[in-house]
């Protein structure tokens, strides 16, 4: 039997909101800190400086052209109790006002402020039912925050340039932020949503085939009217969602864009104990189990055809909110999105008829949030195909490397394969396309100190390879990303009512990725690493005091361009700030 003082150790982690509200399928109160009052956070020394405090995620900045933007202001709207209501939806239509119309960049700049007190929430933007942003808010403090997420959105062009026999379309664009206000929690979130079109230079112009944009986006999401984001919501690991649809009969190339987050019951997945360890330590109902493992199956007709092991995303409320102060966690602002090529399989759907892609989740517990938008390359004339091979494989192990009361240690090892062989043809000639999508995982936990400890070491890996070949050429594209996280979470019980809660933390998002189109061959390199520690004494759901201190180590190497950023900060101060061209000189990296 777990004593008392373990098993709030472990709750920590795992406390929803039920307390105060019901379950919300916004799942943006996690369970870290859902039982602590936010405010306190920012306020443990007074405020010298009443100004807005800047947070940021530290990215590369989106590559645009030496034009001058055409800018349109399409949303502005303060989001105060905006819960369990339906998505703020306002009309949409390409900027007839630009002198040019032929874009090579577009960029969507998403700016909110907040003051007060107020959980981090999640929230989407969509444009006619496709996704264009996942992003979760910053926590704000008394003397008010601002932050900034910009996004290359180019890929969305047919989109968000959609005409009709040269007639200017008018879309929806809707956006869900599920927030509550009451006597405690204050901060309405004040949004200003724009879209920026550069008008097309000599070195920015697309092509058609590899490289060049969709020329059709269809939504795989929920349909308005809801009262809630359009995403699907998986509920538990036999839950599968699914949306019907129908393509053209001209496509020659499709890739589905899938995008994922976690919440609830499942936020901090890689840190649930298996069920077994649940059920001896009389645990059941208390603590979310199903162990340490996920991935989302995406099915076609019924058949796996593709899947997503997700980065490991750290909302900014997560862990020690004071981490995340105002260097934010790695995709927190602007959750990544997962490519999944599909056009192997379009001589099965150029039939003229209704589809079906589903998602589910494997060993999820309640909730994720989870939708896609399907890209599609269209031909001026009726196309064929045929899907000539598809296989999947998997095996999965948990093992209990030891295992004494509220005292354990349990490695995870899985791996998954995914592979599909086709052919279509259009006037471009025979193209078949050769996709294999292989994933490894790994997740280490140790239970300690009678459960006030715990230690979570987890690898993930999964490469993306596509072989296409051309009449006149043959196209390669070999993608393998890496996530690596070591999270450490100590409580300490002080005997007067509080308790101390110490945390480390070290994640990664790396990235290498091979391109080559017939004889031209580019790499790109991405090293993108941080770390942090902090803690916190807490009494009656308040912070007396704490700390929090975040470093992070950014590089990318392009075939055209470099970047690197090296910053540092500690309870909300910026220590180092060290910005730069990593091509021509050497960036310190961080170690995990």
């Amino acid at each position: 039997m777990a004593s008392s003082s373990s098993v709030l150790s472990l709750l920590l982690f795992h406390l929803f909101f039920f307390l105060n509200y019901p379950p919300s399928s916004t799942a943006h109160l996690h369970k870290l800190t859902t039982s602590l009052r936010s405010d306190h956070f920012s306020d443990l020394k007074p405020l010298k400086n009443p100004s807005p405090t800047r947070f940021f995620e530290v990215t590369k900045p989106v590559k645009v052209p030496k034009t001058k933007p055409c800018s349109s202001l399409v949303l502005q709207h303060d989001f105060a109790s905006t819960y369990g209501k339906p998505p703020v939806v306002v009309p949409y239509s390409p900027p007839s006002h630009c002198k040019s119309q032929n874009f090579s960049k577009i960029v969507l700049e998403w700016t909110a402020t907040c003051k007060g007190r107020q959980f981090d929430r999640i929230f989407g933007v969509w444009l006619d039912g496709v996704e264009l942003l996942r992003s979760c808010t910053a926590e704000p403090r008394k003397s008010g925050i601002v932050w900034t997420v910009e996004k290359d959105i180019t890929r969305y062009s047919s989109l968000l340039l959609k005409t009709q026999n040269d007639q200017i379309q008018n879309q929806n664009l809707a956006v869900y932020m599920g927030n509550i206000i009451d006597e405690t929690y204050t901060g309405i979130y004040h949004v200003n949503l724009s879209f920026h079109f550069y008008p097309s230079d000599d070195s920015n112009i697309l092509k058609s085939g590899y490289g060049s944009r969709p020329d059709l986006i269809i939504p795989i999401s929920r349909n308005l009217p809801l009262n809630d984001g359009l995403w699907f919501e998986i509920q538990n690991q036999t839950h599968v969602e699914s949306k019907i649809f129908m393509i053209p009969q001209t496509a020659y190339m499709a890739v589905l864009e899938v995008y994922v987050s976690f919440h609830e019951n499942d936020e901090f997945w890689y840190m649930n104990p298996p069920n077994e360890y649940i059920d001896l330590n009389n645990l059941t109902g208390s603590l979310p189990g199903n162990s340490a493992f996920r991935e989302v199956l995406v099915s076609l007709d019924g058949e796996l055809v593709g899947a997503v092991w997700p980065f490991t995303v750290i909302h900014t409320g997560g862990v020690n909110p004071l981490l995340w102060r105002p260097i934010s966690a790695i995709g927190s602002f602007n959750l990544p999105s997962y490519d999944i090529e599909i056009t192997p399989f379009l001589g099965n759907l150029l039939d003229g008829k209704s589809h079906r892609l589903g998602f589910s989740v494997t060993n999820a517990l309640n909730v994720w949030f989870i939708d896609a938008n399907l890209h599609l390359w269209l031909d001026s004339k009726k196309t064929e195909g045929r899907l000539l091979g598809h296989d999947s494989k998997s095996s999965s192990s948990t093992s209990t490397l030891s295992m004494k009361g509220l005292n354990a240690t349990f490695f995870i090892h899985s791996t998954r394969s995914i592979s599909s062989h086709g052919w279509v043809e259009s006037s471009h000639g025979k193209m078949t396309t050769k996709t294999t999508q292989d994933f490894g995982f790994m997740n280490k936990m140790v239970m300690a100190k009678n459960g006030d400890l715990q230690i979570v070491n987890q690898k993930i890996q999964f490469t993306n390879d596509l072989h296409t070949t051309l009449p006149s050429s043959i196209y390669t594209l070999k993608s393998t990303k890496t996530f690596p996280l070591y999270l450490f979470y100590d409580y300490t019980n002080q005997g007067d009512g509080s308790y101390v809660a110490k945390s480390k933390i070290k994640m990664g998002f790396n990235e290498n990725r091979v391109k080559k189109v017939g004889s031209t061959l580019s790499r790109t390199f991405l090293n993108n690493l941080q770390k942090g520690q902090g803690d916190m004494r807490v009494k009656d759901h308040l912070v007396i005091n704490g700390t929090g201190a975040t470093s992070q180590v950014y590089k990318y190497v392009g075939p055209n361009s470099c970047y690197s950023r090296n910053v540092s900060s500690s309870n909300y101060t910026i220590l180092y700030d060290e910005v730069g061209d990593c091509c021509s000189k050497k960036v310190r990296f961080m170690k995990l």
